[in-house]
């Protein structure tokens, strides 16, 4: 591992480290991906990293290739202590909108966790039940946190996998290329198509 990339994560390391050494032994990081797009799920995921764990290239999903995410997501899995992942479907997000959807997504993904963990550090949210167990809510946790980033990049993965399957029923929307997000081409294939039943109807009024 080139120097610069291990200088990389130990930083992103630190707010952990800050933690270990308060005494926690199992941290788990918790994200998403999914909560801005036009259709399919949110995805949410947790993973407790080994307190050692120098996995190289792990960041913020959004700063990696989609061909790198998922090499990574084979190396974070097979070291993971436990890992847990929530698929939350548009239906419920329609119904009980995106934040909402969220944050059941984490509470599934605590209760899907074999290992419990003694703190959550998760991005960005808060009035979460994390089932009793104590939560920090780290503002862009993923590009801070080394558990947190690696949560993203499981999230990310899932998410963009289920959004190719659909890709196929529904070749006509482009889905494997924006996954879902707003792209002009994304927004021109409803308009011609109308909505198909992976569409969040609660974000695609303005467009039918």
């Amino acid at each position: 591992m080139k120097e610069k990339e291990l200088e990389r994560l130990i930083n992103l390391k630190q707010i952990e480290k800050e933690l270990y050494e308060k005494g926690f032994q199992h941290i788990c990081g918790i994200d998403e991906a999914g909560r801005g797009p036009l259709a399919g799920p949110v995805v949410v995921a947790g993973v407790i990293m080994p307190k050692d764990s120098m996995i190289e290239g792990v960041n913020d999903s959004k700063k990696v290739s989609e061909k790198k995410r998922e090499k990574l997501y084979d190396l974070i899995i097979e070291e993971a202590i436990s890992y847990s992942v929530a698929v939350i479907g548009q239906d419920i997000i329609d119904d009980i909108n995106i934040l909402n959807a969220t944050k059941q997504g984490v509470t599934q993904v605590v209760e899907g966790l074999d290992v419990k963990p003694d703190l959550i550090i998760v991005d960005a949210l808060t009035n979460i039940n994390t089932k009793g167990i104590q939560y920090e809510s780290i503002i862009k946790g993923d590009a801070k946190c080394y558990n947190i980033a690696a949560a993203s990049i499981i999230a990310k993965v899932t998410r963009d996998r289920i959004i190719r399957q659909w890709d196929e029923i529904y070749p006509q929307y482009g889905f494997a290329a924006h996954k879902g997000y707003g792209t002009a081409r994304h927004i021109a294939a409803i308009k011609e198509y109308g909505l198909c039943p992976i569409h969040r109807k609660s974000f695609t009024k303005n467009f039918v």
